[in-house]
């Protein structure tokens, strides 16, 4: 599956911002307007002014929706929720070359919030995935302990955790474990 550059980034940063909500199995990781300012130098959201308790507010609302969408049981419910979630963004796709990069597209106006940049740019990354009938990429850690999110880019979406170094390495190791103390009985 060939993604552009663009979209990756924000596929990217839509995996980053629902792993950051508490339903992830860890602390609140936008838990105030200080932590929403990490984020968006992290994730290099142009045009982020000033924020305030508002805007945290609006992009925990974005989380939200993007988290129906991982979760959405079919591309019908997905298409239906990435569309609302677009549309209340107001988009206006704009050519762009900027920071050294060849000319892409941006979703969102150039005064656009946080929370409208974030819905309307990474909205349509998961728009792009539905298109593709790749929904099934859109995953979470099959890992009892973990509910991250990831997007499956693997070449044939086998991928499981969303680390093989972190859940999937302890995942097969306590199995390699369990096998031994049965074979050693």
């Amino acid at each position: 599956m060939l993604i552009p550059h663009d979209t990756r980034i924000a596929l990217d940063t839509v995996v980053d911002l629902v792993n950051t909500a508490p339903e992830s199995g860890r602390d609140d990781g936008l838990a105030d307007v200080e932590a929403l300012y990490g984020f968006a130098e992290r994730h290099h959201i142009s045009g982020v002014g000033v924020l305030d308790e508002k805007d945290l507010r609006a992009v925990h609302a974005v989380r939200e929706r993007f988290a129906e969408i991982f979760a959405a049981p079919d591309a019908r419910t997905a298409a239906e929720l990435v569309n609302r979630l677009v549309a209340a963004a107001g988009t206006t796709p704009q050519l762009t070359d900027h920071d050294g990069y060849d000319w892409h597209v941006h979703y969102f106006a150039p005064d656009a919030s946080v929370s409208d940049h974030l819905a309307a740019d990474c909205g349509m990354a998961l728009a792009f995935i539905v298109v593709a009938g790749e929904q099934e990429r859109l995953r979470r850690c099959e890992a009892p302990d973990c509910r991250y999110a990831f997007a499956d880019l693997s070449r044939n979406r086998s991928r499981r955790y969303c680390s093989s170094r972190t859940c999937g390495n302890r995942l097969h190791v306590a199995a390699y474990r369990a096998r031994r103390r049965e074979a050693a009985g």
